[in-house]
C-alpha cells in the first residue's frame, strides 16, 4: 500500500504543480523557478525511498475494467534509473532557470510545461500498460512541442516545435500499431504478463507471420524519439528552445524515451528463437551504429556550440541503441550504463553551453575561444564532461563505451566476415566523438578571440553556476568510483537497470567495469581511437568545411524533409478548392461519403451478415403501422421543404412518431425522454434559424441528384448498423441490474450511492450509470452552441474585422 501510494504521488504530484504554477507565479514572480525545484526535489526524494526501500513490482489501479486496461507502473532497475534522471536532473534544471529566464517571457507556462514534461516522463518510465505508456508518451511530445516553440515571436522556434512534433508524433503512431499487435497475441495490454511469459505471444505473432513487423514498428517509434538516423534532423532545430530545455529533453529525459523502449522490450524479442535475435540485433545494431557514426561526423561540421551538442547526442543514443542491440550480456550493460553516463555528462555540457550563450551572448564556435580566463568554474566542469564524452579514462564515459567496443568485437568474433565492419564503424563513430568533444574543449582553452575580449565576459549567477558543478562533481564522482573499484554507482543504479534488460529466464552474471589490466582488443580499440583523434585534430577545419561541403542539398536529411513537407503543402493548396470550395453543402458531401464507405466497407472486409428479419412480424400492430407510415410521410416532406424553419418543423414530426413508437411499445421512459429531448432540440433550431435567411437558394438537378443518392446511401447505413448492433440479445442480468438498483432502496440512510434513487430507468441511466457519456454528449452540444453562435455573431464581419 505504501509503494502504491508512493508511485501516484511520484507522477501526479508534477502535474497537480503544474496546474497550480500560474496563480502562484502571480505571487512569487520568477522565484516560481525555485517553487517548481521544490516539486521536482521531492519527486527525487520519492524516487530515492522507492529505490531503498526495494520497491519492486506492480502497482496498478483500474482505469478502463470493461477492455481490461488499467493504470499500472511497474518499479524495476530500468524504470528507476530513468526516473532518477528526470527528477534529478530535473531539480537541477529548474534551479537552473532561475537565473536563465530572468526578464524572459511566459515564464509560468515555461515553468508549468516543464513540470507537466517530467510528470509525462515519469509516466512513461513506469508505466506497466501499454495504453497507459502511450499516453504519457504523446504527453512527452506534446508537453516538448510547447517548450521547443516556447518563443513564440520567432519563426525559426515555430518551425523547430513543429517539425519535432510531426516527427515524432508519427512515430508514436507507428508504435501504437506495434502495442497493438503485441497486445492482439498476447490477449492483455499488461506489459509486465507479456515480458514475463512471451514465448506464447511471440509464436502467435510469428504463426501470423507479425513478429518482425512488430519489431519494426516499435523500432520506428523509439528511433523518432531518440533521433535516430534518418529522424535525427529535429534535434538540432530544437536547440531553438531555452538551453535548460535542450539540457533537461534533449541530453537527460526526452530522448531517453526512444532507448527506454528498446530496452523495456529487448527481454521480449530476445527470448525466442534465433531468427527472432538475429532481426533484433540487425536492425538495432545496424541503426545504432549508423547514428552513432553519421551524426559524430555532422557534429564536426557544426558552427553552433548547441547544434554540435545535439548532433552529439543523437550520437550517443546512437551507442545506447547499439549496446542494446546486441543480443550478449557485455552489450545490455553498455546500453544500460551509458544512459546514467550520457545524462550526467550531456547535461553538464548543455548548461555550459547556456552559460557561454548567456555571458558572451553568441553561439557561434568560430567567435570563442579564451573563456577560461573569464568562467574557471565553467570550464572546469567544461573538462570533466568533454573528457568523458570524448571517452578518454578514467572518465565515466570511457567505460561503457569500452563496454560497448567489447560487445562490437565479439560480435565480429562470432559471426566472421563482414561482421567485423562492426567493431570498425563502432571506432570510427568514436573517433569523430572524440575530435568534436575536443573542439568543445578548446573554447575554453585555445587562444582568447576578439569576440570574447570586446564582451567582456563575467561569472553567472550562483542559481546558473550551481546546477552544473554539481553535475560535473556526478560525472567525477562516477568516473573515480568505477576507476576505484568500488562500483557504488555501477552496482546501485546501472547493473540494476541491465538486470531489468535481460531475456526471461537468463542468468544474470556481473561484470567488472573498470581501468584496463591487460590489452584486449577493446582496449587496442580505445587507444586507435584517441591516437587517431588527436593525429587528426589539428585537421579540424578541414574536417569541418568537408563535412559541409558535402552535406548540401539531397545529402542533407533536411533536404529532404523541407521539400516533401513543402510539397505536400503545396498539393494541399491546390486541392483545397476541390475539397473546400467554401459550401457547407460540399463539406457535408465528403463527410458523410467517407462515413458511408467506411462503414459498409468495414462491414464487407468484416464478412458482417445481416440478421433474421422474420422476428419484426409479430410486433406490427396496425397502430404501429400507422405511426410508422406518418414517419415516413414526415420523413419525404423534410426533403421537399422550401424554408429551413418548414424543415425542422417537419423532421420535428419524425422524432414525435418515434416518441409514440416507444409508447405503443410500452417503453413510456424511452417516449418521456425522447419527447424532452425532440422538444428541446426543436426550441433550440428555431431560435437559431430565426437568424438565418428564411429559404435554402435553388440548386441544380444534378446536385439534387447527388444529394438524394447519398440521403438514400446513409439511410442504409443508419439501417445496417442498427440491424447488426442489435441483433444479439442483451443478457437478461443486464436488465435485472437497472430495475433493482435504479430506483430508492427499501432500507437506507440520508444518503446512499449503491442505487440511482430515481423513478425513470431510462433517465437515471444517463445521469447516474453514464453519467460521464452523458457529461460528454452535453460538453459537445454546448460547444456546437457555442461556436454556432460565434459564427452567427461574426457573420457580418469582414475577413479583416
Amino acid at each position: 500500500m505504501q509503494s502504491t501510494l508512493l508511485v501516484l504521488t511520484l507522477v501526479g504530484l508534477p502535474f497537480a504543480a503544474a496546474a497550480v504554477i500560474p496563480a502562484l507565479y502571480r505571487v512569487l514572480g520568477e522565484r516560481t523557478a525555485y517553487a517548481a525545484a521544490g516539486v521536482a526535489a521531492i519527486c527525487l526524494g520519492i524516487v530515492a525511498r522507492l529505490h531503498t526501500g526495494g520497491a519492486h513490482g506492480v502497482v496498478s489501479v483500474e482505469w478502463i475494467p470493461s477492455l481490461g486496461v488499467s493504470l499500472s507502473f511497474y518499479v524495476d532497475g530500468l524504470s528507476l534509473l530513468v526516473a532518477y534522471l528526470a527528477t534529478g536532473v530535473g531539480t537541477l534544471i529548474l534551479t537552473y532557470s532561475g537565473g536563465y529566464m530572468h526578464d524572459e517571457p511566459g515564464q509560468a507556462k515555461y515553468y508549468a510545461t516543464l513540470l507537466a514534461f517530467m510528470g509525462s516522463m515519469l509516466g512513461v518510465a513506469l508505466a506497466s500498460d501499454l495504453v497507459a505508456l502511450f499516453t504519457f508518451w504523446e504527453l512527452t511530445s506534446v508537453s516538448s512541442f510547447l517548450l521547443i516553440g516556447h518563443y513564440t515571436g520567432e519563426d525559426s522556434s515555430l518551425y523547430a516545435a513543429r517539425k519535432s512534433m510531426l516527427i515524432t508524433v508519427a512515430g508514436g503512431l507507428f508504435m501504437l500499431v506495434g502495442f497493438a499487435l503485441l497486445a492482439w497475441a498476447g490477449e492483455t495490454f499488461a506489459m509486465q504478463e507479456l515480458l514475463s511469459e512471451p514465448d506464447v505471444v511471440v509464436e502467435r505473432l510469428r504463426g501470423a507471420g507479425l513478429f518482425v513487423p512488430a519489431l519494426l514498428l516499435l523500432g520506428v517509434g523509439a528511433a523518432t524519439k531518440s533521433a535516430q538516423v534518418p529522424f535525427h534532423i529535429w534535434l538540432p532545430n530544437a536547440m531553438e528552445a531555452p538551453t535548460p530545455v535542450s539540457a533537461f529533453l534533449h541530453s537527460a529525459t526526452m530522448v531517453k524515451a526512444g532507448v527506454y523502449l528498446i530496452g523495456r522490450f529487448r527481454p521480449f524479442f530476445l527470448s525466442g528463437e534465433l531468427s527472432g535475435i538475429a532481426a533484433w540485433t540487425a536492425v538495432f545494431v545496424t541503426l545504432g551504429l549508423l547514428t552513432m557514426t553519421v551524426t559524430a561526423i555532422l557534429a564536426v561540421g557544426a558552427t553552433d556550440i548547441k547544434e554540435l551538442l545535439a548532433y552529439s547526442t543523437a550520437s550517443h543514443l546512437g551507442l545506447i541503441v547499439a549496446g542494446f542491440g546486441f543480443a550478449s550480456y557485455i552489450g545490455g550493460e553498455a546500453g544500460s550504463f551509458h544512459i546514467l553516463n550520457h545524462a550526467s555528462f550531456k547535461a553538464a555540457l548543455f548548461l555550459v553551453a547556456g552559460i557561454v550563450a548567456h555571458e558572451a551572448h553568441t553561439r557561434e564556435i568560430s567567435k570563442l575561444g579564451g573563456l577560461r580566463k573569464h568562467l574557471p568554474v565553467t570550464a572546469a566542469v567544461a573538462t570533466v564532461a568533454c573528457l568523458s564524452m570524448a571517452g578518454i579514462p578514467p572518465f565515466n564515459g570511457f567505460y561503457s563505451k569500452e563496454l560497448l567496443f567489447d560487445a562490437a568485437w565479439e560480435f565480429g568474433v562470432h559471426h566472421g566476415g563482414l561482421a567485423y565492419l562492426v567493431p570498425v564503424v563502432a571506432v570510427l563513430g568514436s573517433i569523430f566523438t572524440f575530435l568534436y568533444s575536443i573542439r568543445f574543449l578548446m573554447l575554453f582553452w585555445s587562444k582568447e578571440t576578439e569576440h570574447v575580449a570586446d564582451e567582456h565576459v563575467h561569472t553567472p549567477p550562483a542559481a546558473m553556476l550551481v546546477p552544473p558543478a554539481i553535475l560535473g562533481a556526478v560525472v567525477a564522482f562516477i568516473s573515480l568510483d568505477v576507476a576505484a573499484g568500488t562500483g557504488i554507482t555501477f552496482n546501485f543504479i546501472a547493473d540494476a537497470a541491465f538486470q531489468s534488460v535481460l531475456p526471461a529466464g537468463a542468468e544474470h552474471s556481473h561484470i567488472k567495469v573498470g581501468l584496463p589490466t591487460s590489452l584486449k582488443p577493446p582496449v587496442v580499440m580505445s587507444a586507435v581511437t584517441i591516437l587517431s583523434g588527436l593525429v587528426l585534430y589539428p585537421q579540424y577545419g578541414r574536417l569541418h568545411d568537408a563535412v559541409n561541403r558535402l552535406t548540401t542539398g539531397p545529402a542533407r536529411a533536411n533536404w529532404w524533409y523541407d521539400n516533401g513537407v513543402e510539397g505536400l503543402t503545396s498539393a494541399s493548396i491546390r486541392g483545397t478548392p476541390y475539397l473546400r470550395p467554401a459550401l457547407l453543402r460540399t463539406y457535408l458531401v465528403w463527410t458523410i461519403a467517407s462515413v458511408i464507405v467506411l462503414t459498409l466497407g468495414g462491414y464487407f472486409v468484416a464478412g458482417v451478415s445481416l440478421p433474421a428479419m422474420a422476428g419484426l412480424g409479430p410486433g406490427m400492430t396496425l397502430r404501429v403501422a400507422l405511426v410508422l407510415l406518418v414517419a415516413v410521410v414526415g420523413a419525404i416532406a423534410v426533403g421537399r421543404a422550401p424554408s429551413h424553419i418548414a424543415g425542422v418543423l417537419t423532421l420535428s414530426v419524425l422524432g414525435f412518431m418515434v416518441a409514440i413508437f416507444y409508447i405503443l411499445a410500452d417503453a413510456p421512459d424511452l417516449a418521456l425522454t425522447q419527447l424532452t429531448v425532440e422538444t428541446l432540440v426543436l426550441a433550440l433550431f428555431l431560435l437559431v434559424l430565426d437568424q438565418l435567411p428564411a429559404y435554402y437558394g435553388e440548386s441544380s438537378r444534378t446536385v439534387a441528384i447527388r444529394d438524394g443518392a447519398l440521403s438514400v446511401l446513409a439511410g442504409v447505413t443508419v439501417t445496417v448498423t442498427v440491424l447488426v448492433t442489435t441483433a444479439a440479445e442483451p443478457p437478461a442480468t443486464m436488465k435485472e441490474f437497472f430495475v433493482n438498483n435504479a430506483g430508492v432502496p427499501a432500507e437506507h440512510g440520508p444518503v446512499f450511492t449503491d442505487a440511482g434513487g430515481g423513478g425513470n430507468i431510462v433517465n437515471v441511466i444517463l445521469v447516474d450509470f453514464r453519467a460521464f457519456d452523458t457529461l460528454g454528449e452535453i460538453s459537445v452540444v454546448a460547444m456546437a452552441a457555442l461556436a454556432v453562435l460565434t459564427l452567427v455573431r461574426m457573420r457580418d464581419r469582414g475577413e479583416t474585422q
